[in-house]
C-alpha cells in the first residue's frame, strides 16, 4: 500500500465524502469557536473551558472520557487495533486573564475578531469537529485518542501535554504519533522543536528611604545593571538565537529605595549547544554581578529559579508524516510547497520523547495574543479537511510502515 497515494487510505471514497460535507458546514466550525471564545480559560485557570469540552465529549458518546488534575480532557475513538495509538490534540488555554472583554467583533467579510479567537479557540473547535466526523466513518485503522490540553501558553510550561504524553505513553503499545492543532497556520507544518529556557531573576537589598538612607543598595538598581549587560548580549542569527526579558518588577513606591526586584527572562534557541551556551552566559553574568555585591558589601542578594523549559527535538523533514501533509495539502487545493519550520508548540514534548509529531494549523489570521486578534472564516473548511486526511493518513500508517521508519529526534532530555 502507497499511502503517499491518497486514494489508497483504507476507505478513502467514505473518507473524502465526509471530508466534502465538511466545506457543505462552513458555519459549524465558526459557531463552535466563537462559543469556545467567549469561556475565558487563562493558562492555570481552564477549569471552565475544560468541563465544556468533556460535557461536548460526554454528548458524543465517546469513550474513556475523562478529565485529569491538570484539566486536561480526554476521549478515545476505537480503532481496528488500540496500539500504537495516534493523539491528536489542543490547547484550551489563552494569554488573556479572566477579566479580559471577550467581545467578538465582526471586522470585514468573512473575518472575526476577539481575544484567543485563533489561539487557540478554533483549534479546540477543530477537534470537536473532528470527533463528531470520525464518528460517521468506519472504524479507524488504530486508537485515536482526542487530548484538549491546558498550560500550553506562557508560564504553564506545557505541564498540560507532558502530563498527557506521561498518561497515553503508559498505556499498553504507547503512542505511535502525535498530532498537535493550532487555529491558525493553514499550510504551516511544524516538524521541529524550538528549545526554551526561561527563568526569574531576583534581587534583594536593604533598601529603605529615598532621602534619609540615600546611598543604601536598591534591588531595582541593582537588577536593572544587571539586566542592562543581559540585553548587551550578540547573538548570532545562524543558529537564530534569540533572548527577552518580558516583565520587571519591584519597588513599593517612588519615595521608597526598593528591597525586592524580579524579571523574567526568556531564551530560544534553533540549536541546543547555542541554547545551553546563552544560558551559561547568562548565569555568568548573574554569577560575576553577585561577586561583585559581595565585595562592595551592598547586602545585594541575586538568586535565579527556572520557570520554564520547552525541551527541543525534531522529525526530519524527508519523515513521512511531513511528506504526507504536504501531499494533503495539495490534495486540498492549500499549498503546494507547505511553510515547513521550527517553534515552540505542545509538539515540543512528544518530539522530545522521540514521538513522531506535527503541529498543523487550521485557518488563516493573525495578532496572535493581542486584544486585536482575528481569523478569516472562509479556509477553516479546507483546514478541517486537511486535518480529517492527515488524522486518517497517520492511522493507517502507524498500522504499516511506522514501526520501520526513523522515530523522532529528540535534543534535549525533557525536563520533566
Amino acid at each position: 500500500m502507497n499511502l503517499m497515494d491518497l486514494q489508497s487510505l483504507p476507505h478513502f471514497p467514505t473518507l473524502q465524502a465526509a471530508a466534502d460535507k465538511l466545506a457543505e458546514r462552513p458555519n459549524h466550525a465558526i459557531d463552535l469557536t466563537v462559543e469556545i471564545q467567549q469561556i475565558a480559560a487563562p493558562t492555570g485557570a481552564e477549569k471552565r473551558r475544560a468541563d465544556w469540552v468533556e460535557a461536548c465529549f460526554r454528548s458524543m458518546h465517546l469513550a474513556d472520557v475523562s478529565q485529569d488534575d491538570v484539566f486536561n480532557v480526554y476521549a478515545r475513538i476505537p480503532g481496528e487495533v488500540s496500539a500504537p495509538l495516534l493523539m491528536v490534540s489542543a490547547h484550551t488555554d489563552t494569554v488573556f486573564p479572566c477579566e479580559t472583554d471577550l467581545a467578538l467583533t465582526v471586522q470585514a467579510e468573512g473575518r472575526i475578531g476577539a481575544p484567543g479567537i485563533g489561539d487557540n479557540s478554533a483549534g479546540v473547535a477543530g477537534l470537536i469537529v473532528l470527533a463528531q466526523t470520525l464518528l460517521t466513518l468506519p472504524m479507524p485503522p488504530v486508537d485515536i485518542w482526542l487530548v484538549a490540553n491546558t498550560n500550553e501558553e506562557g508560564l504553564g510550561d506545557l505541564k498540560g501535554m507532558r502530563a498527557a504524553v506521561d498518561r497515553l505513553q503508559a498505556l499498553p503499545g504507547g503512542i505511535g504519533a502525535c498530532i498537535v492543532i493550532e487555529g491558525m497556520g493553514l499550510g504551516r507544518v511544524v516538524h521541529q522543536a524550538l528549545g526554551v529556557h526561561r527563568y526569574e531573576i531576583s534581587a534583594s537589598a536593604p533598601g529603605g528611604h529615598s532621602w534619609g538612607d540615600f546611598g543604601s543598595a536598591s534591588a531595582v538598581h541593582a537588577l536593572t545593571q544587571l539586566a542592562a549587560e543581559i540585553t548587551r548580549m550578540k547573538t548570532p542569527k545562524d543558529p537564530r538565537t534569540s533572548f527577552n526579558i518580558g516583565k520587571f518588577n519591584g519597588g513599593t513606591s517612588v519615595n521608597t529605595i526598593a528591597q525586592h526586584a524580579t524579571l523574567e527572562l526568556d531564551l530560544r534557541s534553533t540549536d541546543t549547544a547555542m541554547l545551553e551556551r546563552i544560558d551559561a552566559h547568562v548565569q555568568d553574568i548573574v554569577r560575576r554581578h553577585q561577586e561583585n555585591h559581595q565585595r562592595w558589601r551592598s547586602g545585594v542578594q541575586f538568586t535565579v529559579a527556572a520557570i520554564g523549559n520547552r525541551p527541543a527535538g525534531e522529525i526530519d523533514e524527508a519523515h513521512p508524516m511531513v511528506k504526507a501533509l504536504s501531499h494533503i495539502l495539495a490534495h486540498i487545493g492549500v499549498e503546494e510547497r507547505p511553510d515547513v519550520r521550527i517553534s515552540s508548540t505542545d509538539a515540543n514534548i512528544p518530539l522530545s520523547r522521540s514521538i513522531p509529531s506535527v503541529c498543523i494549523g487550521l485557518t488563516e489570521g493573525a495578532d496572535a495574543h493581542r486584544l486585536s486578534e482575528w481569523i478569516y472564516t472562509q479556509p477553516m473548511a479546507k483546514g478541517l479537511q486537511q486535518l480529517l486526511h492527515y488524522t486518517w493518513w497517520t492511522a493507517a500508517w502507524l498500522t504499516t510502515g511506522a514501526r520501520t521508519q526513523p522515530a523522532g529526534r529528540a535534543s534535549q532530555p525533557d525536563g520533566r
